[in-house]
């Protein structure tokens, strides 16, 4: 059996490197614009289950894990990630001084169909940042390919003041709703190669 990380993210790779898995890295190549849902929560699972099933084509004898992670503000706005600069400046300007929800959908796939997966959801609050931080946040470049212009690994934790729920799954893929989803599978085994 072989484990496949659905996601070229440097983030989720790092994360499953970090638990000692034996897994292969195969990117969606699959266009989100496809995905009609708008609720965030819900929107964030049917990308990471069309991802999975979009690359499960590709390694069919494998389990495929499909990963998405979205932002919502304070107000409610769906943050994806940012077109440019001006785009990531605008949402973290929009971040200072709230907490944010972010949603990180997760999907596995086994060889034989079977389907498990969960959203994993947590808080964020953001200090209140100067408008320097908000420039030297901008100019480290970080927040390209980042949902909601920001990361919680590495220097944009400084931006954060509170996390309410699991960190792994503000990076991106929430290692202990994975370690679940493949017991459900009966292949927890994966994990302890």
């Amino acid at each position: 059996m072989s484990l496949v990380l659905a996601s070229a993210s440097p983030q989720r790779k790092t994360l499953l490197e970090g638990l000692g898995v034996s897994f292969a890295i195969h990117p969606s190549d699959l266009d989100e614009s496809l995905c009609e849902e708008r609720d965030p929560k819900k929107r964030s699972l049917s990308l990471a289950r069309m991802k999975a099933i979009s690359v499960s084509k590709d390694v069919p004898d494998a389990y495929v894990i499909g990963c998405d992670t979205l932002v919502v503000s304070n107000d409610g706005i769906l943050f994806e990630k940012p077109l440019d600069e001006e785009d990531a400046r605008r949402m973290i300007v929009s971040h200072a001084g709230t907490t944010i929800a972010v949603h990180s959908g997760l999907c596995v796939l086994s060889p034989d169909g079977r389907i498990t997966e969960g959203v994993s959801s947590s808080a964020v609050t953001f200090k209140e940042l100067s408008d320097a931080e908000i420039d030297w946040w901008i100019g480290t470049n970080l927040w390209k390919d980042r949902s909601g212009s920001f990361q919680i690994d590495g220097p944009g934790q400084l931006m954060i003041s509170r996390l309410d729920g699991d960190w792994s799954s503000v990076v991106g893929l929430p290692v202990f709703l994975l370690g679940e989803l493949l017991e459900d599978l009966g292949c927890s085994e994966l994990m302890f190669v």
